[in-house]
């Protein structure tokens, strides 16, 4: 446990003094206030964040978290030359990537409600679903990013497939299944619907962010048959369970192929 926490704020130090992660908590601060300015209200400018907290958080995690990991190597190799097992090196790395983006969008979307004073009854509960949902998203594809590298080589291939997958989950995946429901639309498609959800950790995060909105027309396809089927705390827990097992499955298939990867 020792190694992994000073693998961990080794790269957590390193990770905080990178541009991109100062820009990305710049661009939240700046997005947050000027939506509070606009909208006039905390739950208001939450409503007005929700999008792009569904889009850039996903995007802006597995991109840098891909390239970090490429351009982590020649440290890796380093430390394995060490005593240091790659389980906890694994652990320290992976700890170190998801922090800082989290420590970001956190503190991004947090600070300009408390200097506004937006943060009411009314918003506390949406704001921590939204906090939840972006913490959880940035897992997520952290773990995404990390198999990514350790399965891909090139850089540039893996900077390709990183952005394959993010245009997959929250570009296309509503388009193949509006089409899905389209071509078959005599037949009984709730269950498959319902499994489809489960499919994608940025419609889980979608319907963990509306659950506490009456706003069906955010919710997407999958996500409003998933609303219909689990309402209230059950549609809450079970999003909640389908985001930690989206990330707790490919970090566990990443630990696997660092494991087997000879640097």
């Amino acid at each position: 446990m020792t190694m992994i926490l000073r693998i961990g704020r080794y790269v957590l130090i390193d990770v905080l003094r990178n541009r991109w992660i100062l820009a990305y908590l710049g661009f939240f601060l700046l997005a947050t206030d000027l939506l509070l300015r606009l909208a006039g209200s905390g739950p208001r400018a939450l409503v007005s964040l929700l999008n792009l907290v569904l889009l850039l958080v996903p995007l802006v995690t597995i991109v840098f978290g891909t390239i970090y990991w490429h351009g982590a190597r020649e440290f890796n190799t380093l430390l394995l030359t060490q005593p240091v097992d790659r389980g906890r090196l694994f652990h320290g790395l992976f700890a170190g990537l998801v922090l800082p983006l989290s420590m970001a969008f956190v503190g991004g979307v947090t600070v300009p409600l408390l200097l506004h004073r937006a943060i009411g009854p009314e918003a506390v509960p949406l704001l921590v679903l939204m906090l939840v949902a972006g913490v959880a998203l940035t897992a997520v594809f952290a773990a995404i990013a990390v198999l990514i590298g350790g399965l891909v080589e090139d850089r540039l291939r893996g900077l390709a497939a990183a952005l394959g997958v993010w245009i997959l989950l929250t570009v296309a995946y509503d388009a193949v299944v509006l089409w899905i429901a389209v071509a078959w639309r005599d037949a009984a498609l709730e269950g498959p619907l319902l499994a489809l959800t489960f499919l994608n950790p940025v419609d889980l995060a979608r319907v963990l962010l509306v659950s506490r909105l009456d706003v069906a027309a955010l919710l997407g396809y999958t996500g409003a048959v998933f609303t219909r089927a689990f309402g209230g705390a059950t549609g809450v827990t079970l999003a909640v369970a389908g985001l930690a097992m989206w990330a707790l499955v490919p970090g566990l298939l990443a630990l696997r192929a660092f494991r087997r990867r000879d640097f």
